[in-house]
């Protein structure tokens, strides 16, 4: 082995090393969730639930922008609406008498995640994702809503 290819091998080695501090490493929600109130990966965690919203050009790319979240976070094996006309069919289907929304929620929920629609009639191609931490105290409570702190 040359030297020149001994430089060439450092090189790329050290490239690589810088490539991978630039890209993000997204934290793995379902086995570390945060603890401590505060912002995590673009959304917000109060110790039990993790608050995000994904808004794209059609609600079918919010649909994947979800789906994509979910698999980077560890919940990539839940089951999830094939598209966004099957998503639709989670939606309450009516807006006005608002005093129902307080009661149930209006999307998709299948433990731990909630894919909800925004109730403001203006952002129909925003999703509200939550998703609950499994290991939490009195979890099915929480993600039921029967529980409050």
């Amino acid at each position: 082995m040359q030297i020149r290819d001994f430089y060439k091998i450092i090189c790329f080695t050290n490239f690589i090393a810088l490539a991978l501090q630039l890209i993000p490493i997204m934290m793995n929600l379902r086995t570390e969730f945060p603890v401590e109130p505060g912002e995590y990966e673009g959304g917000t965690s109060d110790g039990y639930c993790f608050h995000t919203c994904f808004s794209g050009a059609t609600l079918e790319h919010s649909l994947c922008m979800v789906r994509d979240f979910l698999k980077e976070a560890g919940y990539g094996e839940l089951p999830l609406p094939a598209n966004a006309e099957e998503l639709r069919m989670f939606k309450l289907p009516s807006k006005k008498n608002r005093q129902v929304c307080m009661f149930e929620d209006n999307g998709y929920v299948h433990n731990p995640i909630k894919i909800l629609f925004s109730e403001r009639p203006n952002q129909l191609k925003l999703l509200r994702l939550e998703i609950y931490d499994e290991n939490a105290p009195n979890h099915l409570l929480r993600f039921h809503r029967r529980l409050w702190d």
